[in-house]
């Protein structure tokens, strides 16, 4: 993997730059009419989708909680609430996402947000050297270990995830 990077500015790598992790940022062209931002990444970046990681904002037991999982499949909210110490969880409301992380809808990052959120972590991401989230903003990407991401949003590693059809969520 390539030294650290700063170019990019979001609070993302600004975050990953203060904490002396070692990333990789990778641009594409975002095109507006993709219908899923992770599966535009992967296949921009010619990645396989299930190194490539969503960040998903959910509400559980009333609060605010960081899912990331493949962008290859989808949330499982009751795995999810569990892996969190939680009962019942929900999609969070976009508006709410956007406003507590500081990030837009299909480039909220796992790392330098607003508020720092509970935060689970797929554990398929261990069987991976590296993995993609987002840097920050549509078209930016962020490559590191998933041991890195882990320490840095202080993730729960957890089988939160179940197998999907490509492409079906957005909200990424």
């Amino acid at each position: 993997m390539a030294k650290k990077k700063t170019s990019a500015g979001t609070p993302a790598t600004t975050a990953l730059t203060a904490a002396g992790t070692a990333f990789t940022v990778h641009a594409y062209e975002h095109d507006p009419a993709a219908p899923s931002y992770g599966e535009e990444a992967a296949q921009a970046l010619g990645v396989d989708p299930a190194r490539v990681f969503k960040t998903l904002i959910a509400s559980v037991d009333g609060g605010l909680t960081v899912a990331i999982v493949p962008v290859s499949a989808t949330l499982d909210l009751k795995a999810l609430a569990a892996a969190v110490g939680g009962k019942r969880a929900a999609m969070a409301d976009p508006a709410a996402a956007e406003r507590t992380t500081g990030y837009v809808l299909g480039g909220i990052s796992p790392l330098g947000q607003r508020k720092r959120l509970p935060t689970a972590l797929d554990a398929s991401a261990a069987d991976h050297e590296t993995i993609c989230v987002s840097a920050g903003r549509r078209g930016l990407e962020v490559e590191l270990s998933p041991k890195d991401l882990a320490a840095l949003t202080d993730a729960v590693l957890a089988p939160i995830a179940r197998n999907s059809q490509p492409g079906t969520r957005r909200n990424s």
